[in-house]
C-alpha cells in the first residue's frame, strides 16, 4: 500500500481495520495518522447491532483519531455534490470533509467517489 500525504478514511474502512484479516489495513492505518470525518463516526458506532466488544473497539479508534468536524465549508461542498449527481447524504459530507481538508479519501467504495473533479480517492486493500 502507498502512503497519501494526507487521508480521510471512510467507514466502511474503520469497519474492515477491526476484522482480524486486515492485519495490514491496521498497520497503514497506523503509520499514517488518518482523519475521519464526524459522519464516520455516527455510522460505525450507531450502527444498532454492535457488540460491547465492537463498540470498544470502535471506541478506542475514534479516541485516537482526528475527527473533523461537518463545518459549513463541510455542508456547503457537499450541496454543491449532491446538486451534481445522486449521492447519499453520508458519502456527500465524507467527501466535502476530504476536499475541503485536501485529504486523500480512503474507502472500499472508490466506484461511489471516482465521479467527483478532484477527490483522491484510495482503496487500501487493492492489490
Amino acid at each position: 500500500m502507498t502512503t497519501p500525504q494526507g487521508m480521510l478514511l471512510d467507514s466502511n474502512v474503520i469497519i474492515y481495520s477491526t476484522q482480524p484479516a486486515h492485519d495490514a489495513l491496521r498497520a497503514f492505518i497506523g503509520a499514517n495518522s488518518p482523519s475521519v470525518s464526524a459522519v464516520s463516526y455516527v455510522e460505525v458506532l450507531g450502527f444498532h447491532r454492535l457488540t460491547q466488544h465492537e463498540r470498544d473497539a470502535f471506541e478506542q479508534f475514534f479516541t485516537a483519531a482526528t475527527i473533523l468536524p461537518i463545518d459549513q465549508r463541510v455542508i456547503d461542498r457537499a450541496v454543491s455534490l449532491r446538486q451534481l449527481r445522486r449521492i447519499s447524504l453520508g458519502d456527500s459530507l465524507i467527501a466535502a470533509t476530504a476536499l475541503v481538508h485536501d485529504l486523500t479519501l480512503i474507502t472500499r467504495n472508490t466506484d461511489d467517489f471516482r465521479w467527483i473533479a478532484d477527490l483522491r480517492v484510495q482503496d487500501p486493500l487493492a492489490p
